[in-house]
């Protein structure tokens, strides 16, 4: 059975309730309000907590989720960028967008972050799945992929599948 992060995007918290569900991804543009209840329930629920967004950083650095996704697919210099944020929030649990090609996966993959992220659409699932075995083969970081695009994610070899709680709640009703 894959194992599921599951992005928030709409303010309710029936979620934590999910036992298979260990680790929920908050947008940097969430309420204070709700952000610092949802992250109080997660974690009295034993269930992770990461920050995701442009301002990543400074909402772990304010609200102290578990961790933080950091997006280097628009980075000229990835690996800069993750040590900037590896030394700025040095306990955080450290997941990393990257883009779809071998070189960047293997940059990004150096700075040893805690999980390498995968995104998915339709468009180019074949190429990306081989990637993503590819991955899975030569490195023992673990990886995710980010579903963009409704398909059917049941044959990836990814250690995490993403979905954001609308679409995790329609593949449980399906």
């Amino acid at each position: 059975m894959q194992n599921f992060i599951v992005r928030i995007t709409q303010e309710n918290f029936k979620l934590l309730e999910q036992a298979e569900i260990g680790c929920f991804i908050l947008p940097d543009t969430a309420s204070p309000e709700f952000a610092s209840e949802f992250i109080k329930k997660a974690h009295a629920a034993d269930k992770l907590v990461l920050a995701e967004g442009e301002n990543a950083l400074d909402f772990y650095l304010q609200y102290n989720p578990d961790g933080l996704i950091l997006n280097t697919v628009k980075a000229e210099k990835p690996q800069k960028l993750i040590k900037e944020v590896q030394k700025k929030a040095q306990k955080a649990v450290l997941g990393v967008v990257t883009r779809n090609r071998r070189h960047e996966a293997m940059l990004v993959s150096e700075c040893e972050p805690d999980f390498v992220i995968f995104k998915f659409w339709k468009d180019g699932f074949e190429s990306n799945k081989e990637l993503l075995d590819w991955y899975g083969e030569l490195f023992l970081i673990q990886n995710a992929a980010q579903i963009e695009d409704d398909c059917d994610f049941s044959a990836l070899s990814a250690d995490f599948i993403i979905l954001d709680d609308v679409k995790y709640l329609e593949k449980k009703q399906s």
